[in-house]
């Protein structure tokens, strides 16, 4: 019961954690604030991921949260490009 319970506690910490960003993101009004934030959201959600596949001893879950973490950001740092080059032309 007790085991059940801290896993609760750390992902509800987990999923909190990841609140800070989505807010910084909704209130900032630079482009560059937003997209760091949300680059952070990518990464916290890899991570929550990663540990609900420990928690649940499920690799495949964990497979997913691996190749959002290496590959999720690397779209998010091709779009930042794109819009780097839309605003310089």
């Amino acid at each position: 019961m007790s085991e059940y319970l801290n896993e609760n506690v750390v992902i509800f910490l987990m999923i909190a954690a990841l609140l800070i960003p989505i807010y910084e993101a909704c209130r900032d009004v630079n482009v560059w604030q937003k997209m760091l934030a949300l680059a952070s959201v990518a990464s916290k959600v890899s991570i929550l991921i990663l540990v609900v596949s420990v928690l649940r001893d499920d690799w495949m879950i964990g497979v997913v949260g691996v190749l959002i973490l290496s590959v999720g950001n690397a779209g998010l740092m091709l779009l930042a490009h794109i819009l780097k080059r839309v605003n310089e032309a």
